[in-house]
Order: structure tokens, then sequence, then C-alpha cells
């Protein structure tokens, strides 16, 4: 077999695409994971403090054990396992390399990146979805201090932060700047601080809101972002409120071109979930995978690393079985 022939070629270097490589040297498949950015990029562009939601062992992967110090691990503990689980398995990983497109057909696929092409039997697309955040099309919205991600407090200290959601990132970002002193105001599309906000936090905000600590604007939504002030629109009617940064935390979705480009279609519904076989995760063309928070379209809650870490098993029982048949 040609250097750049492989069987599976798995794009995305994601808890999830190092389980497929992982079921891959299992059963001595020639396998490439290939990544766009950093190992586990995704998670390394979490929050510099977050915790997980939950413990360690549901987010293991490899039979390599997971443990960290407190009940739920850190981010900066995930990195350092997901680190070792990749060195444990001397899984072959190009990261700093970007899949552009995926040409052929079943048996003969052509993965195109930024620094060359390969071929390869079959693809698993693990891609994720944190790359591409939820835009709220408003105007302002390219302002600089409009950010769609969070990584720290410090750099907020004292100022006027509007947080745009009701989730656990926009929650997490609304505590982490109010206790670094900033002065946090958020506005909210619904009536109420989202149900699935981890359990020992949302007590917290709800507090913080109902002593007035953090401004709370319900059944509310931003309609326009200016360089010191933003505005809007509530039940009683436009209000515009002085303002240093606005972080948008409005989720995330997948690449949808990319899976399009592949050949891969949609279903008819607004959440945009890929076509795919739930019983072996193989797309509308043969040979290529879903794996992970990709399968989910819009509804990225559905899928994550505790409950999709079996994608990998399933799909390569299929790959096994029909080569076999």
């Amino acid at each position: 077999m040609p250097d750049n022939m492989y069987d599976v070629i798995i794009a995305g270097a994601g808890p999830i695409g190092l389980t497929a490589g992982i079921e891959a040297a299992k059963r001595n498949y020639k396998y490439l994971i290939i990544e766009k950015g950093c190992l586990v990029n995704s998670i390394y562009h979490y929050p510099t403090n977050m915790t997980f939601f939950s413990t360690s062992s549901p987010l293991e992967i490899g039979e390599v054990p997971f443990v960290s110090h407190g009940d739920k691990p850190t981010r900066r503990e995930a990195l350092e396992y997901y680190r070792r689980t990749k060195q444990s398995w001397n899984l072959n990983v190009k990261t700093y390399e970007a899949v552009l497109y995926i040409t052929g057909e079943d048996g003969n696929f052509i993965v195109t990146t930024d620094k060359g092409k390969y071929h390869s039997k079959k693809v698993i697309i693990a891609t994720g979805f944190f790359d591409k955040p939820n835009y709220l099309n408003i105007p302002g919205e390219d302002l600089p201090k409009v950010k769609h991600y969070f990584d720290e407090a410090h750099p907020y200290a004292y100022l006027k932060v509007i947080v745009i959601g009701a989730a656990n990132s926009a929650v997490d970002v609304a505590l982490e700047t109010y206790r670094r002193g900033s002065e946090v105001t958020m506005v909210v599309r619904e009536d109420r601080i989202k149900d699935n906000v981890k359990y020992w936090v949302k007590p917290d905000i709800e507090n913080r809101i109902k002593e007035g600590s953090i401004k709370a604007y319900f059944n509310s939504s931003v309609i326009e972002v200016k360089d010191r002030k933003v505005k809007v629109q509530t039940p009683e009617g436009i209000i515009t409120l002085e303002n240093d940064f606005v972080f948008a935390m409005t989720g995330y979705h997948s690449d949808y071109d990319f899976l399009g480009k592949a050949g891969i279609k949609f279903s008819d519904d607004n959440d945009r979930t890929p076509v795919f076989n739930p019983d072996t995760f193989e797309t509308n063309v043969p040979g290529i995978y879903l794996a992970g928070v990709v399968c989910s379209g819009m509804d990225t809650g559905k899928w994550f690393i505790e409950n999709s870490r079996y994608h990998a098993v399933i799909i390569f029982n299929h790959i096994e079985n029909a080569s076999n048949d």
C-alpha cells in the first residue's frame, strides 16, 4: 500500500476522533487522523478555568484511566489526559493540517488538505462543531468588542460586560466576569435560565440575579452593537446600555459547507441534521461515516464525549463486516 494510501482517514483529533484512531489501531488498519488545530483543539479553546459537567470516568477512551483531583475534571486535566492517551496508543495524528474537501468514492477517496492529498478506502468525519459560532446577524456584530468565545475573566475586570444566552457557557461567563469585578448584564431570549445548566451553578446565577448583583433582561434580545453602547429589545421596548464588551454565547454548529462538499445531504428540518444510518453511522455517501457531535446538526446537546464514545466501535464493525461480504 502506498505511503499516502490508508484504510481509514479520520478528520478531527478530538476525543471521538482519537477513539476512532484507537479502534483502527486495535483492528490493525492503516489509518491517519488529521486535525486542523492542536490535539483536542476544541477542549484547548474551552475557558481556562472550565470544569466538566461529568466525572472523569465517562470521559475515558481507549481503556486509559482518567484520574482527576476533584469530583469533576478540569480543562487542564482533560488536556493532559488526552495527550497521555494519544501517547499511550502511539496514535498517528497530523495536527495543524486542515482537511479542505473529500472527493472520490467508497474504496478510493481523495482527502485534500492545505498541505497535500491522501487516498483512503474509508473516511470518518469527527470534526465536532466548536469552530463555527451561531451568529446573531445584527449590526455591529463584527466589532472587535463582540466575542463568541471566552478564555478567562481577568481582561474584562471592572468593565461593563453583556452576556447573551442562558445556557452553561453564558452562565459561566457571567459568574466569572462578575467575580472579577465586571458590571455584568445578561440578555436572555427565554423567560429564565435554562434548566440544563450545571446543577451546582444554577442556584448561584439565579441568586446573583435575584439580589441584583447581575442584571438580567429576559424575553429580550440584543438588536445592535455600537462602540460604547448596545441596543436591547425588551418586553417594555428598546433600551440602550453602556457597554465595553459583548459575549455572544449563542452556541455553535458543524461546518455544513464542508459536509455538503463531501456530498452529505441534510434533513429537511431546521436542525440541519446530516443524513446517516443510525445503525452504522454511514452517511448517504457510501464509505463516509460521521462520529460524535457532528451527527447532531443544530441540536448540539444531543451528542457529547460521554455518549458518543461507542460510535467508533459501531463504525468499524460495519467496515469490517462489509469487507468480509
